[in-house]
């Protein structure tokens, strides 16, 4: 981005200035366009720096309009030949409310750039404000997401564009505030050249606008996105503009308002942690409304907050999810994606809102937006949320519409089901589904998110050996070393996993190895690691109840790793006749391992072990253990010392007579 401004600026500095100092073109007779001493105030005072003293003496810039100055790349540079010119259109025609609004419904239905040309010229009069909207309903269609436009020479060639575009010069100062300051932003979103006589002459309009002081909110949030594409923050009349919203009082702005200057905000103007005062006041007003807000402004509200990395909204936060309950079903797809992604962001869940996605997937599972299906899954995974409705739902309809999924959808989606642990009723369908994606889309898949399906499948019991070869090959091994940052703790780890399952589950799999180098230690690990911590409290609370049953401290140990990457919560050693052996005893005839489990190794609202958790425990059943599940509903009913001791008894020893110590 750096470079592409500083091209743009060398080529204006060496075509635009020598063009506009001119004697010939100073001295020429034609219509003029000002430029207040503002506009310099950024990258085109930076062009203005070569010129003479004399030149830049004078506080008002002259330009002539005779043939407009757009950038080589990037920009538009249309067509002002007036032989060529089509029916003219008058953007002074006042429209009614009606005919205004059947211009914008039409307009909106357009779905590509030549239906909306067709449109214009089919439209001899317009409104301000309708024009204004041709510039962003062509933005909509024409932006490319990278910095630039699709096709911009259907644009360039366009005489009704062209059109339109002297007409807003030349009329701006009849128009209404809004129109003025919505065709700038238009004019922007189309990366229309700064010094293109359209966009100057409307920055001028816009700053006897702004000086005036009666621009309304949602006018002076567009002119601030504006300005900050045109020159950035530190533009002295984006300075301007924000310190007039700042005096209008947040405490009284209504819902609209709000979204308009988050929006605004988000946008990237308040990177850096400008504004964070005005968003406080914005945060306590919005929680406030937040009980009268409709779908889209609790969508559009939170998707804010997240971009603006506002931490200590948790209570508006959780407000929002409260009255995104009821909204549940009146979201569109994409509003539900950002209300989840947002609610996964701050690691919030509401049980009602659980209960309101169960009514309402199973019902639009075959129809959702693919990325709104994956981002419901996401949400339940992410928040460990056990929901056999959705997910069978969602299963089902995967059988049918797989193909509508991307590659990272699809393993974002049997993911979330390796996280609880859930194997759906359309298990057989759904898994020989995914192993036909796997075969016809192999090789687009990203080396990530290969591993997180393949590992996922495994945590559900499902091995797809075929695939599982080709990640210990040497060339997919490079690949997710050179995708990203490099193999992280958390990949090394999958890998490791994936390997032992094979090797303990998969007896005759006799592919590929993986590297002794590339296998990690321990499962165990800060962040995600593949186990989960003991609960500290329940462990303490179980250790004393072990030491009242067995004696003594030493004859168990705690926190044990094993050499097949596992971390036992307690191990207790025993003989060939059963009795205790001290911990430290090395010839060993049975090993029993308690596994502690807390809330956190659970659903968070069932009592459903996590898919790691099992496979934990699974795997050092086939090594051999005796494995003792002590979950937490369970011991936090015991009351006293006996009913505890009894209990663990029960539990380790279920065979054997307890004696009393």
């Amino acid at each position: 981005m750096a470079l592409t401004v500083l091209r743009r600026v060398h080529v204006l500095k060496k075509v635009a200035v020598p063009l506009l100092f001119s004697p010939a073109t100073l001295n020429a007779g034609e219509h003029h366009v000002c430029i207040p001493s503002i506009w310099t105030s950024g990258v085109c005072h930076q062009l203005l720096r070569g010129c003479s003293p004399s030149e830049l003496g004078r506080r008002w810039l002259c330009i002539t309009s005779r043939e407009p100055l757009f950038l080589v790349s990037g920009s538009i540079r249309l067509s002002r030949d007036p032989s060529v010119a089509g029916r003219p259109t008058s953007l002074l025609h006042r429209l009614s409310s009606d005919e205004d609004c059947v211009f914008k419904d039409r307009l909106a239905s357009c779905t590509s750039s030549r239906q909306v040309l067709r449109l214009l010229r089919s439209s001899p009069h317009l409104s301000g404000a309708a024009a204004a909207s041709v510039l962003h309903r062509l933005a909509d269609l024409e932006q490319d997401g990278a910095g630039g436009l699709r096709d911009p020479d259907t644009l360039l060639s366009d005489v009704a564009l062209s059109e339109l575009c002297s007409r807003l010069e030349k009329e701006s100062a009849e128009l209404e505030d809004e129109a003025v300051i919505q065709a700038l932003q238009g004019c922007t979103r189309l990366y229309l050249d700064p010094w293109s006589h359209l966009v100057v002459r409307l920055v001028s309009e816009s700053q006897v606008r702004l000086d005036r002081g009666h621009l309304s909110i949602g006018a002076l949030c567009g002119l601030a996105r504006a300005l900050f594409a045109l020159e950035g923050p530190n533009c002295a009349m984006l300075a301007q503009a924000m310190s007039q919203l700042q005096n209008k009082a947040p405490a009284l702005w209504d819902t609209s308002e709000l979204t308009a200057v988050y929006s605004m905000l988000a946008a990237g103007l308040a990177e850096g942690g400008r504004y964070q005062d005005l968003l406080n006041k914005m945060n306590a007003r919005a929680l406030s409304l937040a009980p009268k807000m409709d779908p889209l402004t609790v969508s559009e509200t939170l998707g804010a907050l997240v971009t603006l990395s506002q931490a200590q909204a948790l209570p508006l936060v959780i407000a929002l999810c409260k009255q995104a309950v009821r909204h549940v079903p009146n979201f569109a797809d994409t509003e539900l994606a950002v209300v989840l992604s947002a609610l996964m962001h701050y690691g919030h869940s509401d049980h009602f809102l659980v209960e309101a996605l169960e009514r309402h997937v199973p019902k639009t599972a075959f129809t959702a937006h693919p990325e709104t299906v994956t981002k419901v899954m996401q949400y339940f995974g992410r928040r460990r949320i056990f929901s056999p409705p959705v997910f069978d739902a969602v299963a089902e309809s995967f059988v049918y519409r797989a193909d509508e999924y991307a590659t990272g959808q699809v393993s974002q989606q049997i993911a979330a089901l390796g996280v609880v642990g859930y194997v759906p009723q359309e298990a057989g369908r759904l898994f020989r589904k995914v192993e036909s994606v796997l075969s016809a889309r192999f090789s687009q898949f990203q080396p990530r998110a290969l591993l997180e399906l393949l590992h996922a499948c495994t945590l559900l019991q499902r091995y797809p050996l075929n695939f599982v070869s080709k990640v210990f090959s040497p060339y997919f091994l490079q690949q997710l070393q050179e995708e990203g940052s490099g193999m992280d703790r958390v990949m090394l780890a999958q890998l490791t996993q994936l390997y032992m399952t094979v090797k303990l589950e998969c007896p005759f799999y006799d592919g590929p190895r993986l590297l002794p180098k590339l296998r990690v230690k321990s499962f165990l690990f800060p962040g995600r690691s593949l186990e989960t911590p003991v609960d500290p409290h329940l462990y303490n609370t179980v250790k004393t109840g072990l030491v009242d049953l067995l004696g003594a401290r030493s004859y168990f140990a705690s926190r044990v790793l094993t050499p097949y990457c596992y971390t036992l919560d307690v191990e207790i050693k025993l003989d060939e006749e059963g009795y205790v052996l001290p911990a430290s005893h090395d010839e060993v005839y049975k090993r029993i391992a308690l596994c502690i489990d807390g809330p956190k190794r659970f659903a968070a609202n069932a009592r459903q072990l996590l898919g790691k958790e099992a496979i934990k425990q699974r795997h050092l059943r086939i090594l051999g253990y005796e494995v003792v599940q002590i979950p937490y509903y369970e011991f936090e009913k015991l009351k006293g010392k006996a009913e505890t001791v009894e209990y663990l008894h029960k539990k380790i020893f279920p065979h054997s007579f307890r004696l009393s110590w």
